[in-house]
C-alpha cells in the first residue's frame, strides 16, 4: 500500500493542503477531506456529470480524477461561484428560469454551463442544447436550464443570432 501524499491546491480562492491516498478520487477529496459537499457524486463513472467542477479554467468530472492529480491546481466548486452574499449571475438565472428542482445535478450543471459559455465566442441555441446534454437532469426536462444558459450567453454577448 502506498502512503498518503500531501497535496496543495487552490479551491474557491483559498489555498488548501491535506493528505490524500493515491487512489482517492478528487470528488471524495473535495467532499470528505475538504468538507465541501456541494460537489455531488452520481454515477461514479463520469456519465451523469453531477460531479463536474472547474479545474484550471475547464470543466472536469471530479469522479474521474485522482486527488493527487489536482496537486497545484486551481479549482472552483459550487461553493466558490457566489461573490460574498450575491449569487453568481448564472445562479440567479437558474433561479429565475426555474432551472432546478431537486438540485442534485445543479452544481455540475452550473460548472458545465460556465465552461460551455466561457469557452466559446458565440453559441447557437442548438450548441447550448448539445453542450448542456453533458450533465443529466432527471427532474426539469431541461427547458428551464436551456432558458437560463441561453440568457446567460445573451447577457455576455455570446448568443449567436437565430437563423431565420
Amino acid at each position: 500500500m502506498t502512503a498518503p501524499r500531501k497535496i496543495t491546491l487552490t479551491i474557491n480562492g483559498t489555498v488548501r493542503s491535506a493528505e490524500a491516498e493515491p487512489r482517492m478520487l478528487l470528488a471524495d477529496f473535495i467532499r470528505e477531506t475538504l468538507g465541501l459537499t456541494g460537489t455531488h457524486v452520481g454515477c461514479e463513472h463520469g456519465v451523469c456529470g453531477a460531479c463536474t467542477i472547474i479545474v484550471n479554467g475547464e470543466a472536469q468530472r471530479s469522479c474521474l480524477a485522482f486527488a493527487v492529480q489536482a496537486d497545484g491546481a486551481t479549482i472552483t466548486t459550487i461553493e466558490g461561484l457566489a461573490a460574498s452574499d450575491r449569487m453568481h449571475p448564472l445562479q440567479k438565472l437558474f433561479h429565475e428560469c426555474h432551472a432546478l428542482q431537486c438540485g442534485f445535478c445543479t452544481p455540475g450543471m452550473l460548472a458545465a454551463a460556465l465552461d460551455l459559455v466561457g469557452s466559446h465566442d458565440r453559441l447557437t441555441t442548438e450548441e447550448i442544447r448539445t453542450g448542456m446534454s453533458a450533465v443529466i437532469c432527471r427532474c426539469t426536462g431541461y427547458d428551464g436550464i436551456m432558458r437560463a444558459v441561453t440568457a446567460y450567453a445573451d447577457q455576455l454577448g455570446k448568443l449567436a443570432p437565430a437563423k431565420g
